[in-house]
C-alpha cells in the first residue's frame, strides 16, 4: 500500500518579519481609509516571519509579467533539483525508480511544465509520466497527495514523486489596495516543498482513502484576476469560515473508513490562517494542540500555499511522535472552495 515518505523542504534566505510587514503597510498606505483593519488582520495571522527568494526591495517593484515569469523559472530551476535530492534520498530511491512526477505550483506558469526540465536534468527515465497542477491554489498539495495515491492504487509497485514550488512574492500586486489583497501581502511566502509515495516499502504515513469536497457556489472566494500584469489574487471576506461547511466532508470521510475524526492521533491541515485551524479544531472537536505541526508552518514561514501541508508532515516526522499504526488526517484548502482530503495510518518498517 502506498506510504507517503518524509518531505523535503527549503525556503529562500531573505527573510521578512511581521514587525516589518506591518511598517512596511503604514509606509506605503498611510492614507488608506482601512489601514487599521488590515494592520490587525496581519497582527492576528500568527506569522511570524516569512522567506522570500529576493529582497523586499525587489519584491515591491513590478517589473511586468514578462520579467516575473523569466524569474519564476530561473529560480524554479535553481533551487527545486535539491529539494527533489533530498525528498529521494529519504524515500531510499533513485531517479529511475520514479514513475510519475506530480508538479503543483500557483504561483508562476511554465510550459512545458517544470516536469519535462526535471526528468532530463535530474536522470528520470525518458517514460516517467508527468502531472502538472496549476490551477488549485493551496489545495493543491493535498490533490498532489491524492493523485498520487490513486496511481499507487492503480499500479502497486509503482512510485510517485510529488513536488510543490510556490513563489508566492512573485504575485505581490502594488496597485492591488482591497483590505484582502493588503491581508495577503502580510501572510504568504515562498517555499519548496517535494516528497516521495512509494508503492511499496518506506516509513511514514500509509494512505488509505482520499477524497475531495467543493463547496457549492463559492468558486469566486478565493480566484486570480489574470491581467496583464500577471495574477491579482482575490479573497472574499467569507473565506475565514468556510471550515464550518467543510467539517462535516471531513467528518463524512472519516466515517466512511469506520474512523472518529475528532479521535485520530495526527492531523496535518493546511494552514491557511489561524481561524481556519481554530475553527476546525472547534467542528472536529479535537485540541488546538492536535494542530501544532501546521501552526508552526504558519509561524515561521507564512502561508506556502500548496507546499504547507508537505512542510507540516515533515515537521511531525521530526518530532517523532507518531507510532506504528497511528491514525490521522491530511488535508489541504483553497479556491473552489476545495477540500482535499487523505486518510492513513502510520508505518514504520521492523526493527
Amino acid at each position: 500500500m502506498a506510504v507517503l515518505c518524509k518531505p523535503a523542504i527549503a525556503v529562500p534566505d531573505h527573510v521578512i518579519t511581521n514587525e516589518e510587514t506591518l511598517d512596511l503597510a503604514r509606509r506605503l498606505h498611510g492614507d488608506h481609509p482601512q489601514l487599521e483593519l488590515a494592520l490587525r488582520l496581519i497582527k492576528n495571522t500568527g506569522v511570524r516571519k516569512r522567506h522570500l527568494i529576493q529582497p523586499i526591495e525587489v519584491v515591491l517593484e513590478h517589473p511586468g509579467l514578462a520579467e516575473r515569469s523569466l524569474v519564476f523559472e530561473a529560480e524554479s530551476k535553481a533551487r527545486v533539483p535539491a529539494v527533489v535530492s533530498r525528498a529521494l534520498d529519504q524515500a531510499e530511491l533513485e531517479p529511475q525508480q520514479i514513475d510519475l512526477i506530480v508538479y503543483v505550483s500557483c504561483t508562476g506558469f511554465m510550459m512545458p511544465s517544470l516536469t519535462a526540465w526535471l526528468i532530463n536534468k535530474m536522470g528520470f527515465r525518458s517514460d516517467t509520466r508527468q502531472l502538472p497542477i496549476a490551477q488549485l491554489g493551496c489545495a493543491a498539495g493535498g490533490a498532489a497527495v491524492n493523485r498520487a495515491h490513486d496511481f499507487c492504487a492503480a499500479y502497486p509497485d509503482a512510485n510517485v514523486l510529488i513536488v510543490a514550488c510556490e513563489f508566492c512574492s512573485l504575485c505581490y500586486q502594488p496597485t492591488d489596495l482591497g483590505v484582502g489583497s493588503l491581508l495577503s501581502n502580510g501572510l504568504f511566502g515562498d517555499g519548496i516543498a517535494a516528497a516521495v509515495v512509494r508503492g511499496e516499502g518506506g516509513t511514514g504515513m500509509r494512505l488509505e482513502r482520499n477524497a475531495s469536497y467543493l463547496i457549492p457556489n463559492t468558486e469566486d472566494w478565493i480566484s486570480y484576476a489574470v491581467r496583464s500584469t500577471g495574477f491579482h489574487f482575490q479573497l472574499d471576506k467569507r473565506v475565514p469560515g468556510t471550515m464550518e461547511p467543510l467539517s462535516p466532508a471531513l467528518r463524512a470521510l472519516a466515517e466512511q473508513h469506520q474512523w472518529n475524526v475528532g479521535k485520530l492521533d495526527f492531523y496535518i491541515i493546511h494552514a491557511g490562517g489561524p481561524r481556519i485551524l481554530d475553527d476546525l479544531s472547534h467542528f472536529l472537536e479535537v485540541p488546538s494542540e492536535a494542530f501544532r505541526f501546521s501552526r508552526a508552518t504558519l509561524t515561521e514561514y507564512g502561508n506556502i500555499a500548496s507546499a504547507v501541508v508537505l512542510d507540516a508532515l515533515a515537521r511531525m516526522f521530526d518530532e517523532q511522535s507518531a507510532l506504528d499504526g497511528h491514525h490521522g488526517l491530511l488535508a489541504g484548502f483553497g479556491p473552489g472552495i476545495t477540500a482535499e482530503m487523505s486518510l492513513g495510518s502510520w508505518t514504520a518498517p521492523e526493527g
